[in-house]
Formats: structure tokens, sequence, C-alpha cells
């Protein structure tokens, strides 16, 4: 899926998310990570060659807080590993997918109890009815792309 997807599968998913922030309108994708805090990486990974690791240790480098959701972790990137979404005591703003596709369903279950505000399934992570399913919560969902690469895209200086 190109960004171009993501992006029409974003504001297709919650046409109200397109119009909040000044500046970012026609770009929902731009708008959650701007406005979000909170992130909770589901899958996460202690293995520092997968790519999990490599994606929340950069989006902790930018300032965002990461949550590990892996019932096989205790603590990863120095933050307490949650078994699921229910076990995390803060408001969750994105649930960064790291399983597989098949699993994608009981994660937006999830995501929807939480009442977080975006579902971001990373590459090769592709469900349509679980999707369908977060958009009717009013969820918007980015399916099939790289949360690290959307972010440098967007923010990262071109000489950093």
């Amino acid at each position: 899926m190109t960004t171009q997807d993501a992006e029409n599968t974003a504001s297709h998913g919650n046409p109200e998310t397109s119009r909040q922030t000044n500046g970012t309108a026609g770009d929902p994708i731009t708008e959650i990570l701007k406005t979000s805090h909170t992130i909770a990486v589901v899958g996460l990974s202690s293995r520092k060659f997968r790519p999990s690791y490599g994606v929340a240790e950069y989006l902790q480098s930018v300032g965002y807080c990461i949550i590990p959701v892996n019932p096989h972790e205790r603590e990863v990137l120095g933050e307490k590993s949650y078994m699921g979404l229910e076990g995390i005591p803060e408001k969750i703003d994105i649930v960064d997918v790291f399983r597989r596709s098949e699993y994608v369903p009981g994660i937006v279950e999830s995501a929807i109890r939480v009442k977080a505000r975006a579902i971001w399934m990373q590459e090769g992570v592709i469900h349509h009815q679980a999707a369908e399913q977060a958009r009717r919560a009013g969820i918007l969902v980015v399916m099939d792309c790289c949360i690290l690469k959307e972010h440098i895209k967007r923010f990262r200086l071109p000489n950093d």
C-alpha cells in the first residue's frame, strides 16, 4: 500500500479527524502523529534486531511515551510491559500493531474498549474487516504502513 493509500484509508475511516487541527486538515496521519503522546506497541519485543524494537526505540527517542504490550516481556526499552491494552492505566493515543493479521480483530476490540484514538497496523499487517470495525467506533485506521517511515517523512529535517 502506498502512503497515499494509507492516507486515504485514514481519512475515509474518520472524516471528523481530518477537520480537527490547523495546518494538517488534509493529512490525518500528520495530525495523529502531532497530537499523540502515548503509543501502545502491541507485539513489542526486547530483541534489538526485531523491527518492533527499532520502531519503538525511534518513537521513544522523538518524545513519545512507549508502552510495550507483550505477555512474554516484563520490560522493553525501560518501560513496563503489559499483557494487553486493558491493563494499561493511562490513556492510549495510538495502538501500533506488530502482530500477524489474524490477531488484529482482538486487538481492535481491545482498542475500542480502551477508547484509543488510532489503530496503526505496521507494514504487512492487513485486516479490512477489523479496520472497518475500528472506523465505525470512530477510531482512525492506518493499515500496512510503517509509523517510523511516516514520522520521518513528515517531521525530520533534511539535515537530520
